[in-house]
């Protein structure tokens, strides 16, 4: 099946497609001596504060979501969200997980449709920062790429990186199931691995019960799989770094969130943990706020780099994505 790409001359700040950079001109001129070649930044939560109040306002999205589109109780959602949160990296892949069939796009329209977006100001003093950074600069998010494209225009950041990849890039089909050739995702929480069988891929009414399953005192068996590719799942990240042509031993890993700068950490990126001052395994450096960033990696400031990145108009070009 032939899918449109999520890259069009109509983007102000093109997305990174799942077939990568085959369509772009790429050229960079570093110093060999330089320690990155790349800053790959998250987005929400690190390139603004968690005070905006959005990351609030999308918990509470979700709960809506959960009992007006899928009828779940509104008594479950507290320990649903908690759950699904801790064993699948993100409500929605957790919820594709364990039985519930719903669009995607509807999906990210729903719990970003109603964000308290006014809350966000543009940023000029990140934007200077980052236009002031001579590396590539890629935006890496587990949100879709409505939500990305929105709060990078509000912020004022449009114009600061090479392209996004987001939801789209990593999921370029609106899959139903896990398939065969797919490798297989672990998450906290879940046991050995096994390729999905056909009763599991085809349980379109048959909604797994992980609260109960977590109830019990000893919960035993395997979690259902999800068809959902997103941090903090190394294949998501491995996945990311390839499809943007990123060498992880030349590039900082910026994220509010400990779980995916660990993942990141494991795979050999350089990370930094964006909103905490307090040190945790896998952060090699820490920032309260991205406005620190000079203060604590002043190096990248200071490197022998005398040459820009250039990218072409290539960039924008319409491609399409087989799958």
């Amino acid at each position: 099946m032939q899918t449109s790409s999520c890259i069009s001359s109509s983007l102000p700040l093109p997305i990174i497609n799942h077939s990568g950079f085959r369509e772009m001109e790429h050229e960079d001129h570093f110093a060999k001596n330089q320690k990155y070649d790349c800053l790959l930044f998250d987005l929400d939560d690190t390139l603004y504060p968690l005070s905006s109040g959005l990351a609030n306002a999308i918990l509470i999205n979700l709960k809506a979501y959960m009992v007006e589109k899928l009828g779940i109780e509104p008594s479950k959602t507290d320990d649903l969200c908690n759950l699904l949160y801790k064993n699948y990296g993100t409500t929605l892949s957790g919820l594709r997980a364990i039985g519930y069939e719903f669009d995607y796009d509807e999906y990210h329209s729903f719990i970003h449709g109603r964000l308290p977006y006014e809350n966000l100001k543009p940023d000029p003093v990140l934007r200077n920062m980052l236009k002031s950074l001579p590396y590539r600069k890629l935006i890496f998010t587990n949100a879709d790429k409505v939500h990305a494209l929105k709060t990078l225009n509000i912020l004022g950041l449009e114009d600061c990186f090479e392209g996004i990849i987001c939801f789209e890039t990593l999921n370029p089909i609106n899959k139903s199931c896990v398939t065969d050739d797919e490798d297989d995702i672990e998450f906290a929480g879940s046991t050995s691995a096994t390729k999905p069988t056909t009763s599991n891929r085809t349980r379109n009414s048959q909604i797994f019960d992980i609260i109960s399953h977590f109830a019990q005192e000893n919960p035993s068996g395997n979690l259902p799989k999800t068809p959902v590719v997103c941090k903090p799942s190394e294949k998501a990240i491995e996945l990311a770094l390839n499809i943007a042509n990123i060498n992880p031993h030349k590039t900082l890993f910026f994220e509010d969130s400990v779980r995916n700068i660990q993942a990141g950490k494991r795979l050999g990126l350089d990370t930094v943990l964006v909103g905490t001052s307090q040190k945790v395994q896998g952060a090699d450096y820490l920032l309260e706020s991205i406005h620190n960033l000079p203060e604590a990696v002043p190096d990248l400031w200071e490197a022998d780099v005398k040459s820009e990145v250039v990218y072409t108009e290539n960039l924008a070009k319409e491609t399409t994505v087989t799958a």
